[in-house]
């Protein structure tokens, strides 16, 4: 059992780490919440987007889109999404864990033919470590997310699949489901699959007024198509930076919490401790007392 100096200080050094946590923790949460209204702005136009698509896909219009292209994969393109900064959980480790796991997949094709677009600098540190080069620096779009350069990102992306310089894109991020659940999700961003845009759509749009095949469109309605598929594509992006964000904040509120409680837990051991060794220290000294006074 240490002094009672000693327990002392950790008593005190385990207050500053609590005032520390705690204080993340209200800053996490704030964050927290512009995040979410921020996504509760935007779901609106997401989903009318989704809609109007859905419903001319439902029609019996053709079309031809470069992004819907399938080919064999020779280059593919990862897009990751992590924090610029750590005292989040494994929110980091697991996107770095899936990006790994991804990377070996496409082993077989080279480190020249893997492109990694790193949206945060903890996934930048990571790609280095792995050997990889990453391909531009977005930590700021991690740290505020823009809907100018979640455009721009795309636009790239878009113009070297059609292109042909890369064959696939993949997304790595984490989807905000709720405050207490971050669901680690990859999925395919080019070429695009219409289904899935339908199904999500028609959960979205699931309760609502149907439809009304009411529109005079001009030129023609595959050409409407072709056009609104860009614009699907950017809002994805965005919409999963905004996801990510929200996670990220979501994760370090949760880990601030634990930390801050298991920082009370161990100040009542510790202050328990305290009362024991100066208990003890109390009955010794009047042990002493009582036996100088017998003798």
């Amino acid at each position: 059992m240490g002094s009672l100096k000693e327990v002392k200080n950790r008593i005190n050094s385990v207050k500053s780490t609590r005032q520390i946590t705690s204080a993340m923790k209200m800053v996490a949460s704030a964050k927290l919440h512009k995040a979410q209204s921020r996504i509760e702005n935007m779901l609106p136009y997401q989903q009318k987007l989704n809609e109007i698509l859905t419903n001319f896909l439902s029609t019996d219009a053709t079309f031809e889109s470069p992004y819907t292209e399938v080919r064999p994969v020779t280059r593919v393109a990862v897009v990751v999404f992590s924090s610029n900064s750590s005292l989040c959980g494994a929110f980091n480790a697991n996107v770095v864990k899936k990006l790994g796991e991804t990377l070996e997949e496409y082993k077989s094709l080279g480190k020249e033919n893997i492109l990694i677009y790193p949206i945060g600098k903890k996934v930048e540190q990571a790609t280095k470590k792995l050997g990889y080069t990453s391909r531009g620096n977005y930590q700021g779009m991690a740290e505020k997310p823009s809907y100018v350069q979640a455009y721009e990102l795309a636009g790239l992306l878009m113009q070297e699949f059609v292109e042909k310089q890369i064959d696939r894109v993949e997304l790595i991020y984490h989807h905000f489901k709720s405050m207490g659940s971050q669901i680690l999700t990859r999925e395919e961003y080019l070429p695009i699959d219409l289904s899935k845009v339908e199904t999500t759509a028609a959960t979205e749009g699931s309760g609502k007024r149907g439809f009304q095949n009411d529109y005079i469109v001009e030129p023609s309605v595959g050409q409407l198509i072709a056009d609104l598929l860009p614009k699907v594509l950017s809002q994805k992006l965005f919409t999963v930076l905004q996801d990510s964000n929200a996670s990220e904040h979501a994760a370090r509120t949760l880990a601030m919490q634990t930390a801050t409680d298991n920082a009370n837990e161990l100040i009542q051991d510790l202050t328990k401790q305290y009362n024991k060794s100066r208990q003890q220290a109390i009955t010794n000294e009047l042990l002493d007392i009582i036996a100088g006074s017998l003798k």
